[in-house]
């Protein structure tokens, strides 16, 4: 076995590479390499083999041929086969057909029972995918180029030059597809590779290798990054909400980075303008008594005030209803409600945050919801009721805010607002018969 052979199989060990595995299968040089090398592999790793073929139909009859090559090689060397042609109205463009393919990958890993896709990317595509992103303005977190693994992604080739794989399927007899718009100058990812890079060697002859190097470094210094914001991040997130004012508090820099994160996360469209126009949003709602929402894409806003940021769905369906007739754990759609029996007669009772309350009930018949109209509370205290709309606007609670908080409610009365204040009707006295916790589900920012 070759130098070549050995990493592929080296790479499949490492990643435990197993069971029904797919192969991104163009015709090209790069991919047919790859498939020619995992089939060999196949029955020694107990690999179930599928190459999966998508034509972008952009060259016409050229590209019905590429397709029937793909299909022939694996009818002679016994590998499955599937393919999709793409409609003639999807743009020819690099994004347009990127996506495509990606979509592709997606639908067939949903149909052949797989969560490994193996695509043939080579240390020369991230060389070039470095140096555009370069051009286009990355931060250091684009520099590190393209991932080995990323969740189904495997690419057994990204430690191998493109002319160790021309070499490896001139020696192996294999006649790939050519493909003339590689040649395309047009296309930016050819123009950096036919000229800039070609250019460069005349100052570098092992351009390539410069340029994976620093890839190398971006990962490890990302890294140490990654390391100190998560520290960060523990310190000034609340369940899973951001706490405004600690944001506040950051450098320019580590908001950027937080906000890139977040933007990264939820696979949103990032650049230095985006990130930088998001930072200033929150600043100005953090002098807001009520707050602001931005829209993020069809999907997501981000909501910031003057105490929280917090990143929602559009389509989030806030108000609901649910029947509390027992104690137990009651699921809603920000998180668990939990009711549970004070089993100590005189329980040590510290001061906590509002979603933890000691409460004294006659009874269990109740209504976990979001506010309605005409809903009104008891403060703790206080020996009338007052509207629960002033209530929240005497706790600064942002308009965004009131129409998420959780209610334990009589009627229209509200017993409990978690996150906000207990009602006098259940206060706990010396002999708290129950505890009232509310657990929120954690939303888009991790770590």
């Amino acid at each position: 076995m070759d130098k070549l052979a050995e990493k592929v199989e080296s790479f499949i060990n490492g990643y435990k590479i197993r069971g029904n595995v797919l192969v991104a299968f163009s015709g090209g040089t790069d991919s047919m390499c790859l498939l020619d090398i995992v089939h060999k592999l196949a029955e020694k790793y107990n690999i179930n083999l599928t190459a999966i073929h998508l034509n972008h139909n952009w060259r016409g009859a050229h590209s019905r041929q590429d397709e029937e090559n793909c299909k022939e090689f694996c009818k002679n060397h016994r590998i499955n086969f599937y393919s999709e042609t793409l409609p003639e109205n999807v743009p020819h463009t690099e994004t347009a057909a990127r996506d495509a393919r990606y979509a592709f990958f997606e639908k067939c890993a949903a149909k052949f029972n797989s969560n490994i896709v193996l695509t043939a990317h080579n240390a020369s595509d991230n060389a070039e995918t470095v140096l555009y992103r370069v051009f286009k303005g990355t931060g250091i977190k684009g520099l590190e180029g393209i991932k080995k693994a990323r969740r189904i992604y495997y690419r057994p080739l990204l430690d191998v030059y493109r002319n160790e794989i021309e070499n490896y399927c001139t020696e192996n007899q294999l006649l790939p597809n050519i493909d003339e718009s590689n040649s395309d100058t047009k296309y930016k990812r050819n123009l950096i590779r036919h000229e800039i890079l070609k250019n460069a060697e005349k100052i570098n002859p092992c351009v390539q290798e410069a340029i994976n190097i620093l890839s190398e470094r971006a990962a490890e210094a990302n890294q140490i990054i990654d390391e100190y914001i998560t520290k960060i991040k523990s310190e000034i997130q609340n369940d899973p909400d951001i706490d405004a004012q600690k944001f506040a508090k950051l450098s320019i820099a580590i908001q950027n980075r937080i906000i890139y994160d977040i933007f990264q996360k939820n696979n949103l469209d990032t650049d230095s303008e985006k990130i930088a126009r998001t930072v200033k949003f929150i600043a100005k709602c953090i002098e807001l008594k009520s707050g602001s929402t931005l829209s993020l894409n069809s999907d997501l806003f981000l909501f910031a005030s003057n105490r929280i940021i917090s990143l929602q769905k559009q389509s989030n369906k806030c108000a609901f209803s649910i029947n509390i007739d027992k104690t137990g754990e009651y699921e809603t759609p920000s998180g668990t409600f939990i009711l549970e029996r004070c089993l100590d007669e005189m329980p040590e009772i510290k001061k906590t945050n509002e979603y933890y309350a000691y409460v004294s009930l006659d009874k269990i018949n109740y209504t976990l919801r979001t506010r309605i109209d005409g809903d009104i509370i008891q403060p703790l205290g206080m020996k009338g009721h007052q509207k629960l709309k002033k209530y929240l606007n005497e706790k600064k609670i942002s308009n965004y805010e009131k129409d998420r908080i959780v209610l334990l409610t009589d009627g229209k009365e509200v017993l409990w607002a978690a996150g906000c204040g207990v009602s006098e009707k259940i206060k706990a006295g010396q002999k708290p018969t129950h505890v009232l916790k509310f657990i929120k589900r954690e939303a888009g920012y991790g770590n």
